[in-house]
């Protein structure tokens, strides 16, 4: 066709400019489109035929928008899977934000300095290495711990590094529903040590006194405590598995003023990781340690003895003990004495058991 001037029409030309997305709008339109718009893609699934001859689509979708020439729709290409370049490149992300967050200070930390981020995304991972490949942790228990609200967890103490209070504190996050942190309390000792004390409060702990336990219990925290103290973590390898003194029963006061329950752990594994063959007292006075071990590999590994044997670790949670009937006795010099008793028995007789279970200290 030509216009008025003789010369030929010239074809409209096409857009090249993309349209942007838009949501569907909620309600029913009555059929008519606008001028321009594009008829919506329709999708149907489509059952293969009986004998395998008829049309099937891929993963059992076509599309049903009629083609520009008229013939059958294609089948849609199935859709492509995440590669592996792919789950990496969204870890680099993730830890790059994460990174991010950290120098500019868009974290939390509570009043004792801990920080939940930190403690689930870089401590706890680290600490599951050994947990459960090095260790081979197995839990009992688990179900004597609350899911929600306050305990006290008490726990027997050795191995000459208290690595037994960081696992369990691992066994606590990973084996319970909701993944919930043991706060321990620690000697002043370790919070008088400038890079240990940063990470201790870094990831929950506090010091062991009755003002920080019963305000961690007061708000509904699982709260970790070793009555046995320096007495349990460095005592000799011929004393294995025997209780200390629980001292003056500290840890039962703060849980009678709460009223919360005390759940007895035992804690299998720990006496086998640094066996302390003797203590050398006049160089632990002179660096101002409570004791200075021996071990099979220190210090005559140098740094290498620091490893720890990979001895098999069990740990078992006993059954709560209330508190809330007692409240009103918690400065009753013989009930603090007897409830420490009982929890010091019910632990004693768990690790027998425990000790019968596993027969080997270092096998599977």
């Amino acid at each position: 066709m030509t216009d008025d001037s003789g010369r030929p029409d010239r074809p409209p030309r096409k857009s090249t400019r993309k349209a942007t997305p838009r949501r569907a709008p909620a309600q029913k339109t009555n059929g008519a489109s606008r001028r321009g718009s594009v008829p919506a893609t329709e999708f149907t699934v489509v059952e293969p035929a009986p004998n395998g001859n008829g049309p099937a689509a891929s993963n059992g979708v076509r599309s049903t928008t009629p083609s520009s020439n008229g013939t059958a729709p294609a089948p849609l290409p199935p859709a492509v899977e995440d590669q592996p370049g792919d789950v990496w490149d969204d870890r680099v992300a993730r830890g790059l934000a994460f990174l991010r967050r950290r120098l500019g200070g868009d974290y939390e930390v509570d009043e004792f300095g801990f920080d939940p981020e930190l403690t689930d995304k870089v401590f706890l991972p680290m600490l599951r290495l050994l947990y459960r490949d090095w260790f081979r942790t197995e839990v009992f228990g688990v179900e004597n711990l609350p899911a929600n609200g306050s305990a006290l967890v008490v726990g027997n103490h050795s191995g000459t590094v208290a690595l037994d209070a960081i696992m369990l504190a691992t066994a606590v996050n990973d084996r319970t529903p909701n993944r919930r942190h043991l706060r321990l309390l620690g000697a002043d000792l370790v919070f008088r040590m400038p890079i240990v004390s940063e990470l201790a409060r870094k990831s929950g702990g506090t010091v062991a006194c009755n003002p920080d336990a019963e305000r961690l219990l007061s708000t509904g925290e699982l709260v970790g405590v070793f009555p046995e103290g320096f007495k349990g973590v460095g005592k000799q390898y011929a004393q294995r598995y025997k209780l200390q003194r629980f001292g003056r029963g500290g840890f039962v006061s703060a849980a009678l003023r709460t009223g919360t329950p005390i759940v007895p752990a035992a804690i299998v594994g720990a006496e086998e990781i640094y066996p302390m063959l003797a203590d050398i007292k006049p160089l632990a006075r002179l660096l101002g340690l409570p004791y200075f071990p021996v071990t099979p590999t220190f210090p005559w590994l140098g740094p290498l003895g620091m490893l720890p044997l990979p001895s098999k670790w069990l740990i078992e949670f006993s059954k709560p003990i209330p508190t809330a009937h007692l409240q009103d006795q918690a400065d009753d010099p013989l009930v603090v004495f007897n409830l420490a008793d009982q929890v010091r028995e019910t632990i004693q007789q768990t690790l027998h058991t425990l000790l019968e279970r596993r027969p080997d200290p270092f096998g599977r």
